[in-house]
């Protein structure tokens, strides 16, 4: 039975560091998701810094669960925490859970340790000026290792990321993590705390309760909610208050690329730039942001009806 401290700390504390862990992991597919290639570096620092704090979070969490006993020297238990090394808090975990992990596992936890502990500072050392990226040069390698991959020819050598690559990292980090957070629900059964309950709708739902480490289902929502709205927009308030504003002229590119642009607003500017331009070529530009801006929000849009003088 736990005392009223550690209930709090290991029920309340800890469900909270859950939250963060699924979002740091969340967030890190989310950017692989959205890289078409392994070419800037800032994008795999971005993929590999989320996922790589979001599974140590996870492991810590794992840890204190199995390990923490209110008798211990609670200086040393915490600062047996004070570490990046995946693979070591993972052995850790081992030696008293079954963690089934095969070798491309550990392998990606080795890439994860090698990244948190010094891959991600290497550019503040001027020696990095004799070495290629050393994030996207170690993922890259991982992945053409795994998966026989060659980078493409033109118009630089770089590795696709393409579908199967995704499926990839997404079945690998989805092994890890669930497996950490299946223990973790076994662990606050024997203990009586509630730590692995996940909030409904957050990022963390998604990893940890729906256990889903792709974005397909997203991507088809977009679209069948697009084409929708194309096809049978309601004869409602909405309907009225679109047919009230006219729409801005783009012209700069085919009408697929505006639709692209929509989708995934990460991919190009291109098109937030020239809606800028049109902006500051209309004189009535700030009235126009928040009439537009009221669409996709809770706004009633009976506030905007023909018999509105403030429409």
């Amino acid at each position: 039975m736990l005392n009223e401290k550690d209930f709090f700390w290991k029920n309340f504390r800890l469900g909270t560091e859950l939250q963060n862990s699924g979002t740091f992991i969340y967030n890190g597919i989310f950017k692989l998701d959205n890289i078409e290639y392994f070419r800037y570096e800032e994008e795999c620092f971005e993929f590999l810094y989320n996922v790589s704090v979001g599974i140590e979070r996870l492991e810590k969490i794992l840890i204190i669960l199995i390990e923490h006993d209110s008798s211990d020297s609670q200086e040393e238990f915490e600062r047996s925490l004070i570490s990046h090394n995946h693979l070591e808090l993972s052995n850790r975990i081992k030696t008293q859970r079954k963690l089934n992990f095969g070798k491309v596992h550990k392998k990606f936890l080795g890439l994860l340790t090698e990244f948190y502990k010094s891959t991600r500072y290497e550019r503040f050392n001027i020696s990095s000026v004799f070495k290629p990226p050393q994030e996207k040069e170690k993922l890259v390698e991982f992945l053409q290792n795994e998966l026989k991959l060659e980078l493409t020819e033109y118009p630089i050598k770089v590795l696709e990321n393409t579908d199967q690559v995704k499926r990839f990292l997404g079945k690998l980090i989805k092994k890890i993590t669930i497996t950490f957070y299946d223990l973790i629900r076994v662990e606050t059964s024997r203990l009586g705390t509630f730590t692995h309950e996940i909030r409904y709708n957050s990022k963390a739902y998604k990893i940890f309760t729906e256990e889903e480490f792709e974005f397909k289902n997203e991507k088809l929502m977009q679209r069948e909610v697009f084409l929708h709205l194309l096809k049978n927009i309601p004869d409602n308030d909405f309907k009225k208050f679109v047919d009230n504003i006219t729409p801005l002229p783009f012209e700069n590119f085919h009408t697929n690329y505006y639709i692209k642009s929509i989708l995934n607003i990460h991919k190009d500017t291109s098109v937030k730039d020239e809606m800028i331009y049109l902006y500051e070529e209309n004189e009535n530009s700030k009235d126009r942001i928040n009439e537009i801006l009221a669409i996709g929000s809770d706004v009633n849009f009976d506030l905007y009806s023909d018999d509105n003088d403030n429409f």
